[in-house]
């Protein structure tokens, strides 16, 4: 009797103690996923600071693309709320974006003359570098995480544990086709024409 009762307690013990490692295990899992994603808010708020002063600056040389700098104002406007994978979106759209912009900027000598504007461009390219950086690690703890609770034993403790799949940063397959933006406006079309189809300077 006293044997049975021993080896009960210590088939409970060991239950225990295996759920116990389980659950830390999947605690510092989940945390090393929020902790990346903090990384990249840090740098998706950076980029949001910069891209008012980047349309104040390019503003006043690009008289005819007001198309791209409206549309860069919305997406900066959207990349604050949602969901990870509404953010992901808004980001890619934002980064083709900018893209855009920095491509039309090379048709304006004067702006790609100032130090302004060098700086702003350097700072955003290097935000982007960083967001490509941490979303990679961000994904990986993702990853990790998300076998973590689908694999076994995980998927035993997961869900009554309140442990809940992870998303990914980046976007959905239909959104990976290259953004188009529209860099045409009423002003474009009404503008007079360079040689090469550039419109002039007034």
């Amino acid at each position: 009797m006293v044997d049975a009762l021993t080896a009960a307690v210590a088939v409970i013990v060991v239950i225990a103690a295996i759920v116990v490692l389980i659950y830390n295990g999947l605690i510092g899992k989940r945390n090393r996923v929020q902790d990346a994603w903090a990384q990249i808010d840090v740098q998706l708020k950076r980029r949001y600071d910069l891209i008012p002063n980047l349309v104040e600056t390019v503003k006043g040389y690009m008289k005819y693309e007001k198309s791209v700098l409206t549309q860069i104002t919305q997406l900066r406007s959207s990349i604050v709320s949602g969901s990870v994978q509404d953010k992901a979106q808004a980001n890619n759209m934002l980064s083709q974006a900018l893209k855009s912009l920095f491509a039309v900027a090379e048709n304006y000598p004067d702006l790609k003359a100032s130090q302004t504007y060098q700086n702003l461009q350097s700072e955003l390219e290097n935000t982007e570098n960083k967001i490509s950086f941490v979303r990679t690690s961000y994904n990986d703890y993702v990853l990790d995480y998300n076998n973590a609770i689908q694999q076994f034993p995980g998927n035993l403790f997961a869900g009554p544990m309140g442990f809940k799949r992870q998303d990914f940063f980046q976007a959905p397959e239909e959104e990976k086709a290259a953004i188009k933006v529209d860099l045409t406006s009423d002003d474009a079309q009404n503008a007079p024409q360079a040689k090469g189809g550039k419109p002039q300077k007034k």
